[in-house]
């Protein structure tokens, strides 16, 4: 499990300060695939405990491998397959404590023990997932989904434009 080498108070502010980092980010850049490479980059450099960053983007039917932090990774996926495709068919946000206890996890990295991810909706339809994994199991807590969510509605907000 999980344990946060932060205080609680100590690990809101640095949820807000990265928020505000990927809000000051997206602020100036249009190109949809630069942002996306550089909110993963500032996920992963900021957020302890994480093994992978990145986003699939939904496009012919299956979500494609975007932008990414970590190591190699499944390069389609299809929707309602896995963890990532079930946040997607749902538009919903799946956190997994345990991803070898999901049915249908799709492993593209053995050491991955927890997900989170969060789908991008822009205009009622999906366009992709936030995909966070950690070798940790129960990484996840109720500050990282709002704090992801945040981030989401942040990229759902510059791609609306």
């Amino acid at each position: 499990m999980y344990i946060p080498t932060q205080k609680p108070q100590e690990r809101e502010e640095l949820y807000e300060l990265l928020v505000s980092q990927i809000e000051h980010v997206l602020m100036d850049e249009d190109d949809a695939i630069a942002n996306y490479a550089n909110v993963s980059a500032v996920i992963m450099d900021i957020v302890e405990g994480l093994n992978w960053v990145g986003f699939y983007l939904y496009k012919n039917d299956e979500l494609v491998l975007g932008p990414f932090q970590g190591k190699l990774a499944c390069t389609r996926i299809k929707v309602g397959s896995g963890v990532c495709g079930t946040a997607f068919a749902n538009l919903s946000l799946q956190n997994i404590p345990d991803v070898h206890k999901f049915e249908g996890h799709i492993a593209c990295d053995s050491a991955s023990n927890s997900e989170l991810v969060i789908p991008i909706v822009v205009n009622g339809q999906g366009v992709g997932v936030l995909d966070i994994d950690s070798f940790h199991f129960n990484r996840f807590d109720g500050l990282e989904e709002k704090t992801f969510k945040a981030i989401t509605s942040l990229i759902e907000k510059k791609l609306s434009k």
